[in-house]
């Protein structure tokens, strides 16, 4: 196995440190003692982490985004997986149209999206609903599920689909059983991005949220138009935190090369 020369170990340690810097200066200032952002400061608080508690809208902003998240992402991916089995294996008139049509929200920037969705729904009813919300982000968030399952299902042998089938195995039981074990990697990857940007989604949900359906992004993004504090400061290493974690536990119990390349 080739090792990296110490140049190269030097270039990556730049990099990394290029990278985790602004995490680290924002972790710094949440336990700012004072009551504005201060870097360097005079002493070390947990004032600004206790704040998130006596401030109830925020846990609730952070519940209706993870929620949402889970809602668009699953939903995309129920839409994504056979989207790309047949545009991955089948050759039909318009299979580019549709291909094109479900990666086209790739193409339309946030903000557009945004007021397009703010005159439709106020036609329709739907405006500050989560339904519509959650439609609006269905939307957004498709085409980066489709995008892996599709890189998954393509060139995907189906020999082992064809024996189970001749053996007698169920159109279902072969879907369930060998189909989606051999793209599991690219559902996965494609739940994880559609859940990381529909959680990270502000641009377009600013036009479409309702203080009752206001998410985590919404919420601090209406704090700091009013205020600068620390306050979002130690919600961002909260978050910042709580991805370490899950990040860890994922790749402890299944293994983040799984889920991003796809190794065995």
């Amino acid at each position: 196995m080739r090792t990296l020369g110490p140049i190269a170990l030097i270039f990556h340690a730049i990099f990394v440190a290029f990278i985790m810097a602004p995490l680290l200066m924002v972790i710094a200032v949440s336990f700012t003692d004072k009551g504005y952002l201060s870097l360097p400061t005079d002493g070390l608080s947990l004032r600004w982490f206790k704040a998130i508690l006596d401030n109830p809208d925020f846990i609730e902003a952070f519940g209706m985004s993870v929620w949402l998240a889970l809602f668009s992402a699953t939903v995309a991916v129920i839409i994504s997986v056979p989207a790309a089995l047949a545009l991955a294996r089948h050759k039909f008139p318009g299979r580019e149209l549709i291909s094109a049509f479900l990666l086209s929200p790739l193409m339309i920037p946030h903000l557009v999206l945004g007021v397009a969705f703010l005159q439709f729904y106020s036609r329709i009813g739907l405006g500050g609903s989560f339904y519509g919300l959650a439609a609006a982000h269905i939307i957004l968030v498709t085409p980066y599920a489709l995008r892996l399952a599709l890189a998954s299902a393509t060139g995907m042998s189906t020999d082992a689909e064809h024996a189970a089938m001749t053996l007698g195995a169920s159109k279902f039981t072969v879907f369930r059983r060998i189909t989606v074990p051999l793209i599991l990697p690219g559902i996965a990857g494609g739940w994880i991005l559609s859940f990381i940007t529909s959680f990270d989604e502000l641009t377009m949900s600013v036009f479409v949220a309702s203080p009752s359906t206001q998410t985590l992004p919404v919420k601090m993004y209406n704090h700091i138009t009013q205020t600068i504090d620390p306050l979002i400061a130690s919600v961002s290493t909260v978050l910042i935190v709580l991805t370490f974690l899950l990040m860890l536990i994922l790749d402890r119990f299944y293994g983040l090369d799984k889920i991003f390349i796809g190794k065995g």
